[in-house]
């Protein structure tokens, strides 16, 4: 599976990214949302992980910005962050993206076994 994964603080980036690497995925990561657009317009990702707070381009804007994207119903979106309030949440949900988890509730490998990127059972 492909995979792109938005988030600016990079060692958590690239916890994730050897997760699921180890799991036999190919992984790219963006720093911020500018970027993860442009990979976006070039590449298809199977999964986006997206983080919300980030600078240049939060992952509000991001998902604002992927209504318009013609290849969006080619890919799951799904929302990492530690902003959990039930309104961002919703908004989140209402922008198009298809989960959301909080970082700090997941170990990488929960997080592996929650998207479906491993053999176990959900």
């Amino acid at each position: 599976m492909k995979i792109l994964i938005i988030e600016d603080e990079k060692m958590i980036a690239d916890m994730y990214k050897v997760q699921f690497e180890l799991l036999g995925h190919d992984v790219t990561v963006s720093a911020n949302g500018a970027e993860g657009l442009i990979y976006l317009e070039m590449n298809k990702p199977d999964l986006l992980l997206l983080d919300l707070m980030m600078p240049v381009m939060d992952g509000f804007e991001v998902l604002e910005k992927l209504k318009d994207f013609q290849a969006r119903d080619k890919f799951r979106v799904c929302v990492l962050s530690n902003l959990s309030q039930e309104a961002q949440v919703r908004k989140v949900l209402d922008l198009g993206a298809n989960d959301f988890f909080v970082k700090a509730q997941f170990t990488p490998a929960e997080l592996a076994k929650k998207l479906g990127l491993t053999d176990e059972n959900n």
